[in-house]
């Protein structure tokens, strides 16, 4: 049984809900660690002083902020907390939105909540409540010394909070500097952009996606380890297309070869060049597992 990571109450009106909260993501990156390159000796790294010039234990160290050039106030871990409030361990909900409204890019990393000690039938209520109704709840809570947005959402049989960005932490599209395109596609080039979309259509499996990046580093420590040499493959330049309806067409011909004469998984309906729908074969629909969507 994991541990919990945060123990707290969800409030929604006048109804607490006591919650536990606990990891919903796996790390999976492979970690390095840092060798000399002459002798393949551990590097370490040390934290110093650099007034005195002698290393400082971790007991030691404490946060500061920069009011003016060279000006810090320090704060304790202790001080810092009081910035908490009472509320430190109650996310209160604001709003319930509908789940469509938010855009994705406001989600961050996702936690599972379990009912807390007393809080089974208030848990379960929340969780119907917000089931049937297909809304999440948005409110915050502080946790690692942050402050975060967040959205309490119903999936399978558990809650889910969800960590949000605040608007301001999201880049506009104005600030990027996109030219102008110097023409828009025509109606054929749509379609058959379309009818390429529809061929690839198919229903969402999670466990059909994995890190083939990952398998492809672990596959290289493998090789270097039994002494083959690695070398780098050469990138292939970026050539333009300068027939992009072509282009198009030959990935329709291409996917066609690919997935045979059957339609795409999932069952959707592939459409021609010329944008209309063909209809799909019997029994090649395949219904998509319920998938917490980030959690």
């Amino acid at each position: 049984m994991p541990r919990s990571l945060w123990n707290g109450t969800i409030s929604f009106g006048m109804v607490g809900v006591p919650v536990k909260l606990y990891t919903a993501t796996e790390a999976k990156a492979i970690r390095f660690r840092e060798r000399h390159m002459t002798d393949a000796g551990a590097i370490e790294h040390r934290r110093v002083c650099v007034q005195e010039g002698s290393e400082v234990p971790f007991g030691e160290i404490v946060k500061g902020f920069e009011v003016a050039s060279g000006s810090y106030v320090v704060l304790s871990k202790e001080e810092i907390a009081a910035a908490d409030g009472p509320a430190a361990h109650v996310v209160e909900i604001e709003h319930f939105v509908h789940r469509e409204q938010i855009d994705p890019a406001y989600y961050e990393r996702a936690y599972y909540l379990g009912p807390g000690k007393l809080g089974d039938e208030s848990y379960r209520l929340l969780h119907a409540a917000l089931e049937r109704s297909k809304r999440v709840g948005i409110g915050r809570f502080v946790f690692h010394n942050k402050a975060h947005l967040v959205a309490i959402r119903a999936i399978d049989e558990v809650l889910v909070l969800q960590m949000m960005r605040f608007a301001d932490e999201l880049a506009t599209a104005r600030e990027l500097d996109i030219p102008a395109p110097q023409r828009e596609p025509n109606k054929l080039e749509i379609d058959t952009a379309r009818a390429l979309v529809d061929q690839l259509s198919s229903s969402f499996q999670p466990d059909e996606y994995s890190d083939t990046y990952r398998e492809a580093v672990l596959g290289l420590i493998e090789r270097k380890a039994r002494g083959e040499a690695i070398q780098a493959p050469e990138a292939e330049p970026a050539t333009p297309q300068d027939d992009l309806l072509a282009t198009l067409r030959a990935s329709l011909e291409h996917q066609g070869r690919r997935r045979g004469a059957g339609p795409p998984k999932g069952g959707s309906r592939s459409a021609s060049a010329d944008g209309r729908k063909a209809r799909p074969s019997k029994g090649s629909g395949r219904s998509g597992s319920r998938t917490g969507g980030g959690a």
